[in-house]
């Protein structure tokens, strides 16, 4: 029996697989679609193995909630093409279900976890054979509590999930899903925050402050001499332009020497200014902490831009706990 370019094209909307392993399989089975698919499905366990090393920076995330248990599953695969494909998505959905059925409680738990004869470890390979692409179970998350609320962004590449008190208003929770999904917040609050992330961006923000000072001294010094410091700001810039005629030879040796002159002094005297810097540097904590902590941040659905703990305090919403999952580049 003849193979068709159509019954190529249906067999591989159905199953996400290649055009030239379609094309094999529909050959090699007279035409037979369920034979077709069938070795598709055996050369699984043989194509995963073979594309184990290839990266798969695709996929699907999906998140759901029922009964007070939401759960987020991530799937990665190698391209958009099979990442949107209906099969494909089915099987995400069909293992998010399993999830929140049995109440599933880290990734571990739900590749080991049984959907019929198989595991969901073995259905995720099995679907690989079929796609000829490398696929992996690559995130999961859950939360358990009086209430829990999903948001799926369009494109399935971003899910979350909020818990809330009991009796929390829906509309409330629900827009919170939306602005953890959009703004990425790090904790609940600044108490939430691991004490090593404060310090790391402590140390970032004294750093940057000594900088800071260094570079307006030495901007000062170079205006003073009576050279435009945009003009000498890095070794580029008067190189470019000396060539232009902005500067001299002259000017431009006086700039260098004067940015390692008024360095030196500036590092040298540091000390002194120790309460300065960790005053700044502290002040730069907190807007860090204010910009990416979920109660602090603005809340999105707001005209007003009104901080989410004030939403949350108006509504009566307590907000106990967050999770966020996400393939998209960030």
């Amino acid at each position: 029996m003849a193979v068709t370019l159509a019954d190529i094209k249906k067999l591989r909307d159905i199953t996400g697989a290649g055009m030239m392993d379609v094309k094999k399989a529909l050959e090699e089975a007279n035409g037979d679609f369920e034979v077709a698919k069938d070795l598709l499905r055996k050369r699984g366990q043989a194509i995963a193995a073979k594309r184990s090393d290839r990266e798969a920076s695709e996929g699907c995330v999906l998140a759901k909630a029922k009964d007070g248990f939401g759960a987020i599953v991530g799937v990665k695969c190698e391209t958009d093409f099979v990442a949107k494909n209906e099969d494909f998505v089915g099987m995400v959905k069909l293992i998010l279900d399993a999830a929140l059925d049995n109440k599933v409680q880290s990734k571990d738990e739900l590749a080991a976890l049984k959907i019929g004869n198989f595991t969901v470890a073995e259905i995720v390979t099995e679907r690989s054979g079929v796609t000829g692409e490398k696929m992996e179970l690559a995130d999961y998350a859950c939360l358990e509590a009086p209430v829990v609320d999903a948001y799926n962004h369009l494109g399935n590449k971003l899910s979350s999930l909020v818990a809330a008190n009991e009796g929390a208003e829906h509309e409330t929770v629900h827009g919170i899903s939306m602005q953890v999904a959009a703004m990425s917040p790090i904790a609940l609050d600044a108490d939430h925050v691991a004490e090593e992330v404060k310090q790391k961006e402590l140390s970032v923000a004294i750093e940057k402050t000594k900088q800071d000072e260094i570079n307006r001294a030495v901007e000062n010094a170079i205006r003073k001499a009576g050279i435009n410091p945009a003009h000498v700001d890095s070794e580029d810039h008067i190189e470019s332009n000396q060539a232009k005629g902005w500067i001299t030879a002259e000017q431009a040796q006086q700039a260098r020497d004067i940015k390692a002159q008024i360095t030196a002094e500036t590092e040298a005297n540091m000390d002194k200014l120790a309460k300065k810097i960790e005053m700044i540097a502290q002040g730069r904590l907190g807007k860090f902490l204010k910009e990416n902590t979920l109660v602090e941040q603005a809340y999105i659905m707001s005209e007003s831009k009104e901080l989410v703990k004030d939403v949350l305090k108006a509504k009566g919403v307590q907000i106990l706990d967050f999770r966020r999952i996400t393939l998209n580049e960030e």
